[in-house]
């Protein structure tokens, strides 16, 4: 039995979906896990320091970031099955459904990340938080939402 293969009680989406979106990665980032074993289940903000670097043309993207603490940062998680509906996390037969965890097995492998921000070097972030591969395609960064104040004038969705 492959690693990857499903465990007992998990249950198998076989229909293909094809694509109705597309996401344009806007960067890489850079962590010290290069094998699913080496990453942490969940980013710790006292972790490693992680990199996260923006193609040169989504450099200007960054003015202002460093007025925030925290980032969200979303990336694709580009070695994940996507078939899975119920997982068995604890490879015990239990299974509990996808949309139920935050396992990196999804239909659409999207990983989030609350990072800290350490410094930036040009195209370059340093954050602490990440748990993902090295090389995983960034799709966005965030300032985190509670740290983040509209600047848009009010409209009235938000005042009723």
């Amino acid at each position: 039995m492959d690693r990857y293969d499903p465990r007992d009680g998990e249950i198998v989406n076989d229909k293909t979906h094809s694509p109705d979106a597309t996401v344009q990665f806007i960067g890489v980032i850079r962590t010290p896990y290069i094998t699913r074993d080496m990453c942490p289940r969940q980013g710790k903000l006292d972790g490693p320091d992680c990199a996260i670097e923006l193609l040169p043309e989504f450099v200007p993207a960054l003015k202002g970031i460093e007025k925030y603490e925290f980032l969200d940062i979303l990336y694709w998680l580009h070695q994940s099955r996507r078939d899975l509906l119920q997982q068995s996390p604890k490879s015990d037969g239990i299974t509990t459904g996808t949309f139920a965890l935050r396992s990196p097995v999804r239909p659409n492998p999207i990983g989030v990340s609350r990072v800290r921000l350490i410094r930036q070097e040009g195209a370059k972030l340093v954050v602490k938080g990440l748990d993902c591969l090295d090389k995983t395609p960034l799709i966005d960064i965030k300032p985190e939402r509670c740290g983040y104040t509209v600047q848009a004038p009010d409209k009235v969705a938000d005042v009723t």
